[in-house]
């Protein structure tokens, strides 16, 4: 074979090796720049973000990842999760906040008027007014731990119902009953509206007359003098719907979302209740969703507002 043939046939193969390594070396090359514009910078973000979350910085915004695959999905679900322990943490603030405001305020009235009455700057005649004033101060701190155990006892994932069934209807004059002497002071009428002479329900009784009470005590508290507070039960198929209306004050648009809070208090609630600890209507709303039930709210400023939540209805025959 001529040298020429052999020259030639090595320079086809020495191109199809050097073309076949280019195809190679550029495939490799975009392997790994995809490898590292995809998974590896992504997957620092993340670490370096998760470092600075350890750390408690939920605030970070170094994680950029806007891929639409699983790497993605870990980063946004890590921004999420940043998101969520940040609100728990700024809410973590305002409860504390809360909590020692409400706390600290009736310790002072009593720290101040025991100091004054153990250094005789309050006579002794009228002794009994500052004792009537201690003990409903004593009375605030007693309420406010209360509702905080309730709370706590409430817990979704711990929360214990005692399911029976019972007549709202007695509840509701029942609980009427128990503020008799606070409605004749602020001339307050109730107005009872049923659908029929019983209406029974199947959840918690001690629970459900809480809510009752709650939502009863919050109307007259917000009610003018002179007024009258409306209860409605109705009947609609499987559900039973409970609504109290009163004609006070009103609730403001802006804060209407808020007053399921913990401790919240618009300035017109805490200015006009000081006993009020902002802990009714949490209480009330985590006792009706433990049932899985909705209670919702209508507020007009100056008109009124009305609460109404729902139950599982138990006809009466069945109960024979």
């Amino acid at each position: 074979m001529p040298t020429s043939i052999i020259k030639k046939s090595c320079y086809d193969v020495t191109l199809i090796f050097y073309v076949t390594y280019a195809i190679i070396l550029a495939l490799s090359l975009i392997i790994f720049f995809n490898f590292m514009w995809f998974i590896y910078l992504p997957l620092k973000q993340i670490r370096l973000a998760a470092m600075e979350y350890a750390k408690g910085n939920f605030e970070y915004e170094g994680l950029k990842v806007n891929n639409d695959d699983e790497i993605g999905d870990v980063a946004h679900s890590l921004q999420y999760m940043s998101k969520q322990l940040n609100n728990s943490r700024a809410y973590q603030k305002e409860f504390i906040s809360n909590i020692s405001h409400d706390f600290r305020s009736p310790l002072t009235s009593i720290k101040g008027y025991l100091e004054a009455m153990a250094d005789g700057t309050i006579p002794p005649e009228i002794m009994d007014k500052y004792f009537n004033i201690l003990l409903f101060e004593t009375d605030r701190l007693t309420k406010l731990t209360s509702n905080i155990l309730t709370l706590n006892e409430l817990d979704p994932k711990t929360v214990t119902l005692e399911i029976s069934t019972f007549d709202i209807n007695s509840i509701i004059k029942h609980t009427i009953e128990t503020f008799e002497g606070l409605c004749k002071k602020k001339k307050i009428q109730f107005q009872l509206t049923f659908s029929g002479e019983t209406q029974y329900v199947k959840a918690d009784k001690g629970k459900i007359t809480q809510v009752v009470y709650n939502l009863v005590d919050n109307a007259i508290k917000f009610s003018q003098e002179n007024s009258s507070i409306q209860i409605f039960v109705r009947d609609k198929g499987e559900k039973a719907y409970i609504s109290v209306k009163d004609n006070g004050i009103g609730i403001p648009k802006k804060d209407i979302d808020k007053i399921w809070d913990r401790f919240y208090k618009s300035d017109s609630s805490r200015g006009r209740d000081k006993k009020g600890s902002g802990l009714g209507l949490s209480i009330t709303r985590e006792i009706i969703l433990s049932h899985n039930e909705h209670i919702d709210v209508v507020s007009t400023v100056g008109v009124g507002t009305e609460f109404t939540f729902s139950l599982p209805a138990e006809k009466k025959g069945l109960l024979l």
